[in-house]
């Protein structure tokens, strides 16, 4: 079963900001056991990385599901589901916008 987009959103702030966030279902297998793969990205009006959740299978120490500050911390996330991921993402966001503009 080939990868197929499962939830697919972008969106740009008025300083240049942007976010993107997709999601895939995918085969479950030993590195997506939940048979889902995702990558949300907040980045600055340069390209610079603000935050970023996702779940490659590159930083297992911290768990699968993980976040990635701009300080380089990583740190696991609690998976729920991606429904309440989509929402933890997207205020997260809308935090570091508010913080960056006042």
């Amino acid at each position: 079963m080939p990868a197929t987009v499962v939830y697919r959103e972008e969106d740009e702030k008025p300083d240049g900001s942007r976010y993107e966030m997709v999601a895939w279902q995918v085969p479950v297998s030993e590195e997506f056991p939940e048979g889902l793969k995702y990558s949300f990205q907040y980045m600055d009006a340069a390209g610079d990385t603000l935050l970023r959740y996702d779940n490659a299978p590159y930083h297992l120490d911290v768990g699968q599901h993980h976040r990635h500050p701009p300080e380089g911390d990583i740190t696991k996330l609690a998976f729920t589901g991606l429904s309440d991921l989509i929402k933890k993402f997207q205020n997260e966001v809308t935090e570091i916008y508010e913080q960056r503009t006042d």
